[in-house]
């Protein structure tokens, strides 16, 4: 990557590591739908200004069907899904979760592309996965103060999820968004989502006015960690690739539980550390990032 992409990569980590912390800090008032559609529409506002001022205007016009699906899968479902889990587990947690997004990439170019994974790579999903489900069977990395009622392996369920839309969105952003201007593809992205959750934000809106505090957050979570942070990240796709740019996920959980234990105290366990970095280990296998040298040996 040229210097530039790195500089986005690691903006783009500490910014969608704080995405935990306040989507944390909204949805016990405004809930996971409401949560979602708020981050989008705030998201929109703050771009559609940008892309028009850009002129990209003509060009969305042409394109808007396929930005805006591409927005249903990269934005609305794994928000809301996001929001959800964080009622029941930490922000750590969550964030480690996510880290299995290029995991699932590789799953999906298995099944879509006809890209089997072989040698180091198989082995790669295996201890990812082996690395998941011995997160989702700690409990001390479940939200002590959590008082959704909901089963902590729903709210893992619900990341995992949300990482599968990650995966298939980034492929799909690459083949039928190359060469956009990312600008216009977050704003487009963005807009598709808050269309697709407008009707069911309206329907679960929440019963009481949220304390000024949550509507911080969600602003915050609009402007920056969505709204800049998606043109950042369609950048990334465009100038290094879908691989690279999902790999950003890699670095999202060190921001995350570093957030998580400044601002909300949550703790920070030696098994979450641990099987943390398998999951991360399985990911860079199953991507290529890292691979196991083949022992050659001599008759």
């Amino acid at each position: 990557m040229s210097f530039a992409s790195v500089i986005d990569f690691i903006a783009l980590a500490a910014i969608w590591g704080a995405s935990f912390l306040f989507m944390r800090l909204a949805v016990g008032d405004f809930g996971p739908v409401a949560t979602a559609a708020m981050r989008v529409a705030i998201a929109t506002a703050f771009l559609v200004p940008l892309m028009l001022a850009k002129g990209h205007g003509a060009l969305f016009r042409r394109h808007w069907w396929k930005v805006c699906l591409v927005g249903v899968l990269n934005s609305a479902l794994p928000f809301m899904l996001f929001a959800f889990s964080l009622l029941s587990i930490t922000t750590g947690l969550s964030a480690i979760l996510n880290a299995t997004v290029p995991l699932f990439g590789a799953l999906v170019a298995w099944v879509w592309l006809k890209d089997r994974p072989t040698g180091s790579r198989l082995l790669g999903l295996l201890v990812g996965f082996t690395g998941v489900a011995a997160l989702a069977w700690d409990k001390a990395s479940f939200r002590p103060d959590a008082v959704s009622g909901i089963a902590p392996a729903w709210a893992v369920l619900a990341c995992l999820l949300a990482t599968v839309c990650y995966a298939i969105a980034a492929s799909a952003t690459k083949r039928y968004l190359s060469g956009l201007p990312p600008l216009m593809t977050a704003t487009g992205s963005q807009l598709g989502a808050t269309l697709v959750l407008a009707l069911p934000a309206l329907w679960l809106r929440p019963d009481h006015v949220p304390p000024v505090q949550a509507w911080l957050a969600l602003l915050v979570l609009g402007v920056l960690c969505t709204g800049i942070a998606y043109i950042l990240y369609f950048r990334l796709i465009e100038q290094a690739g879908p691989s690279r740019a999902l790999a950003v996920t890699f670095a999202l959980p060190v921001f995350a539980i570093f957030y998580g234990a400044l601002f909300l105290r949550e703790p920070v366990t030696s098994w979450m550390l641990t099987w943390g970095a398998v999951v991360v280990l399985g990911t860079a296998l199953s991507t290529g990032l890292l691979k196991i040298p083949s022992v050659r040996t001599q008759a």
